[in-house]
């Protein structure tokens, strides 16, 4: 039998290099397994070592459609089998669908913004012509913004689904939020690595609008090699200012929230987003499972978020390779 590994499974190598750096740095051996074809013959046991979900929602825009059902399959074979197994199969479900992670954070005290659920897009039109305006919309599936759009009115709203301009989600379920002005204009991603907060990152929605995917690739066209300007924002891109930047501080209690939700739901490595009102509030709308890092954020840390994670994972198989060898 091969030596036991850390399987890194995901289907986007333009996000992986700062963990396949670490990887290198550390020591630590690995794979990558690309969720992009092939399949599993479920009569031989799964290659030792630590299995690492790296699955992202927005895989379906990548033409990764099967992505998500490749993932889960080589979840359950390795969870079934007895391998170790980090972000397992309850973690991407929460992953892929906001609703599920709204009514968990909800469920575990976390305030959520208001939010309607409407299943088939021939639906929205009625359910947005009652629900508070302005509004914004969000696929249930979604990862770097996908779908997330802001309306004044429902007559808006209506009029992109007659031009056809609506982007329709990929499994039809559309969330419609109350819209909030986040404080400072900055939104907050606190990142977390195997029940430990290693920094929480601010995000300038201005010029970020509402795709603030931290990775450099979320914010290049990959056809023109330009930076992209973000739907929603309302500054132009500057390349020459980061869009994020280390805060230091958090609302009072909000990481021992967030550490205990991420232990009560088996999530060990992911990026909790929050934004502060004006009136107080601390609405609590996504956690990323895959969660990505800014070079300048890394750059000023006093701690490397792929780093820890990498750190975490080779502790994790050094136990998983003692184990081997005990047997």
């Amino acid at each position: 039998m091969s030596a036991p590994v850390v399987h890194a499974i995901h289907e986007n190598p333009e996000w992986f290099g700062p963990f396949a750096e670490q990887f290198e740095a550390q020591g630590v051996p690995y794979r990558e397994w690309l969720l992009t074809g092939g399949g599993l013959d479920l009569s031989e046991p799964p290659p030792p070592g630590v299995y690492w979900s790296r699955f992202s929602a927005s895989s379906h825009t990548r033409g990764h459609e099967h992505a998500k059902e490749h993932s889960r399959a080589v979840l359950a074979w390795a969870a079934a089998a007895g391998r170790r197994v980090v972000n397992g199969a309850g973690v991407l479900s929460l992953e892929v669908s906001k609703v599920l992670q709204l009514t968990a954070l909800a469920a575990h005290g976390l305030e959520v913004p208001n939010t309607r659920v409407v299943i088939g897009t021939e639906n929205l039109l009625a359910a947005a012509a009652s629900f508070p305006t302005p509004f914004l919309t969000k696929h249930n599936q979604g990862g770097k913004g996908l779908g997330v759009r802001r309306y004044e009115s429902a007559g808006d709203l209506a009029a992109d689904v007659a031009e056809g301009t609506y982007p329709e989600p990929v499994d039809g379920v559309t969330l419609l939020q109350e819209y909030v002005p986040p404080a400072g204009g900055t939104i907050t991603r606190v990142e977390i690595v195997g029940g430990e907060v290693v920094y929480a990152v601010s995000g300038d929605t201005a010029r970020g609008g509402f795709q603030l995917c931290p990775a450099d690739a979320c914010a290049i066209d990959p056809e023109t090699g330009r930076p992209l300007k973000p739907y929603g924002a309302t500054i132009e891109v500057d390349p020459t200012l980061p869009l994020f930047s280390l805060r230091e501080d958090l609302p009072s209690g909000l990481a021992e929230s967030y550490l205990s939700f991420a232990a009560a739901h088996g999530i060990e490595i992911a990026g909790i987003e929050f934004l502060e009102t004006a009136d107080g509030r601390v609405l609590t709308y996504d956690v990323n499972t895959n969660t990505n890092y800014n070079p300048a954020v890394e750059a000023a840390a006093p701690r490397s978020g792929p780093g820890s994670i990498v750190s975490y994972l080779g502790g994790l198989l050094a136990e998983e390779t003692k184990g081997e060898e005990a047997a």
